[in-house]
């Protein structure tokens, strides 16, 4: 199941780039990632309230607001920089190099969480870096 949820992850990240070219189109990037960030925080409260998951918020510990928020900022950070380089860069180059964080996160996984690395991710990860590289050079 979680497969699912994860081809559905990529295809909204694929429009959110069509989309993103489309919209910053002579606008300044920050303002753009702020209305979209304006956006977002709609949709994900009005879902959170939906469901009733807003019932948990007092059960969070300093732990869980720590990496939330720190989440948040590298979140706002990294749609920051994505705004700007799509708006530098073509979507056919930009997107694929974006995805640079996923060979990124699995390194990060192994070396702060402790996940086993399998070869087929290690293979997977490097083909990752390749394929970025030969699409920056």
């Amino acid at each position: 199941m979680w497969w699912i949820f994860a081809l559905l992850s990529a295809f909204f990240a694929a429009l959110t780039a069509i989309f993103a070219k489309i919209g910053i189109k002579g606008v300044d990037t920050d303002l753009a990632t702020a209305i979209r960030t304006a956006v977002i925080l709609i949709i994900a409260w009005g879902i959170a309230f939906a469901r009733g998951a807003t019932t948990g918020i007092g059960g969070l510990t300093k732990i869980n607001w720590t990496f939330l928020v720190l989440s948040g900022c590298a979140t706002g950070l990294s749609w920051i920089c994505y705004f700007k380089a799509l708006q530098l860069g073509e979507v056919s180059q930009v997107a694929p190099v974006d995805k640079l964080s996923v060979a990124i996160a699995i390194v990060l996984a192994v070396v702060f969480l402790g996940e086993p690395l399998t070869w087929k991710m290690a293979v997977g990860a490097s083909l990752i870096i390749c394929g970025s590289l030969v699409l920056i050079f």
